[in-house]
C-alpha cells in the first residue's frame, strides 16, 4: 500500500501533531495506527475521542497500517506505534513471528470467540460484496461473482483491489465454478486463468476511498467493495448498488506491536475499543459489524439490518489461516501477474 504512503503519512504527521497540541494536560498518550479514510475517522470519532475524554489519555492518529514498517519497528527495538489494525491473517503470522504483545484477556469482555486470541482482538467485521452503479449498468443488475466477469452483459471497466491479499483469488474462482466449500487451498493457476479473461478491463483501487469515487463516478460500473464502502455511498445518496450473494467475510484485528512503550494505555484503549457501546457507535456509522456480542442491543434495528452478519446464509468466510501460511508466496505471482 505504499502508493497512496507519502500523501496520507503527511496527513497523518499533521493529524498526530494537532492531536498532541490540543490534549498538552493528557499524562499519557499513545499512537493508534489503522487504514485512514472513512473507516479510521469513525474509529477516531467513536473510539479515540470518548477514550480521551474518559481516560485522560491522548490517542495520536497514524497510517495508513503498513505491515513491512511495523516489522521493522519491531525487529529495530524503535517501536512508535501501540495499537494497531491489521487484516486478520497479518495478526495470525505475526503472532506466529513474534511480533505481537499478548492481550490481557481479563480486560476484555463480551467478545465474540470468533475474534479474540492470545495476541489480538476483532477491530470490526465486515464483507467483499459486489457492487455497482446504477446508472452506469444496463439491464437487470448484476448479483453474483460470474456477473463481474461476464464482459458481454456488463461490458466496461470493473475495479478490484490492487494488493495480494484475501479476496479476489476466490472470487475469481468462485465465478469459475469452484464451490465455496472447496476454495481451499486455492487453486493459483485456475485463479489467474479466470482473472485473464478480464484483466484489460481491471481498475485497480488501492484505498477505499478510492473504490468509492471510481463507482460513483461511474469510471468502474461494477466491482468488489468493503461493504461499509457502499453503505456510506448510498447513505451519500450515490446511484450504487450492492449484491450479498457469496459475500466474502473477514475481520480486522486490533494487536499491540511487541516493544509498545505505552502497552497498559493500549491495553485500556483495547477494552474502550471493544466494549459494547464503542462497537455499537461504530458499527452504525460505518456499516461493520460489531465484535462485542452484546453490541446489537444498543443499535437501531435499521441500522442491525445493515450488517454482514445478516446475510450469514449467503456468506462465504475467507480463510486467514490459509493467507497467514501462504500470503507471501502469493504475492509474488500476484506482483509479477499484475505487471505482465
Amino acid at each position: 500500500m505504499n502508493a497512496a504512503k507519502p500523501i496520507r503519512s503527511r496527513v497523518a504527521l499533521l493529524t498526530t501533531i494537532s492531536m498532541l497540541v490540543a490534549a498538552p494536560a493528557m499524562a499519557e498518550n499513545l499512537v493508534f495506527t489503522s487504514w485512514g479514510g472513512s473507516t479510521q475517522q469513525a474509529q477516531q470519532k467513536n473510539w479515540a475521542q470518548p477514550f480521551s475524554a474518559a481516560s485522560g489519555i491522548a490517542v495520536a492518529m497514524d497510517g495508513p497500517t503498513d505491515y513491512g514498517k511495523f516489522k521493522a519497528m519491531v525487529e529495530s527495538g524503535n517501536v512508535s506505534w501501540d495499537v494497531v489494525d491489521v487484516e486478520g491473517d497479518f495478526a495470525y503470522r505475526a503472532a506466529k513471528d513474534g511480533l505481537l504483545e499478548p492481550l490481557d484477556q481479563s480486560k476484555l469482555k463480551g467478545i465474540d470467540p470468533r475474534f479474540i486470541s492470545a495476541n489480538a482482538v476483532g477491530s470490526f467485521y465486515y464483507s467483499f460484496v459486489l457492487g455497482y452503479n446504477k446508472q452506469a449498468v444496463k439491464g437487470t443488475a448484476p448479483a453474483s461473482w460470474s456477473d463481474l466477469f461476464d464482459l458481454k452483459r456488463y461490458p466496461g471497466k470493473r475495479t478490484l483491489y490492487k494488493w495480494s491479499a484475501p479476496g479476489v483469488l476466490e472470487l475469481a474462482l468462485l465465478a469459475d465454478g469452484v464451490p465455496a466449500n472447496k476454495l481451499y487451498p486455492l487453486d493459483i493457476d485456475r485463479a489467474f486463468k479466470k482473472l485473464d479473461t478480464i484483466k484489460r478491463q481491471i481498475v485497480w483501487w488501492t484505498g477505499g476511498a478510492q473504490s468509492q469515487q471510481l463507482l460513483a463516478s461511474g469510471e468502474a460500473s461494477i466491482g468488489m467493495f468493503w461493504n461499509g464502502r457502499i453503505n456510506a455511498l448510498q447513505h451519500s445518496g450515490a446511484p450504487v448498488g450492492m449484491s450479498w450473494k457469496q459475500n466474502l467475510t473477514a475481520a480486522d484485528m486490533l494487536v499491540i506491536p511487541k516493544g509498545s512503550k505505552n502497552k497498559a494505555a493500549a491495553m485500556q484503549f483495547l477494552a474502550y475499543a471493544t466494549s459494547a457501546e464503542a462497537q455499537a457507535k461504530f458499527a452504525t456509522e460505518t456499516g461493520y459489524a460489531p465484535v462485542n456480542l452484546q453490541s446489537k442491543t444498543k443499535m437501531s434495528p435499521a441500522a442491525v439490518k445493515t450488517l454482514p452478519d445478516q446475510y450469514s446464509a449467503s456468506q462465504i468466510n475467507l480463510d486467514m489461516r490459509y493467507w497467514a501460511e501462504h500470503r507471501d508466496e502469493i504475492a509474488k505471482r500476484w506482483y509479477a501477474w499484475q505487471t505482465q
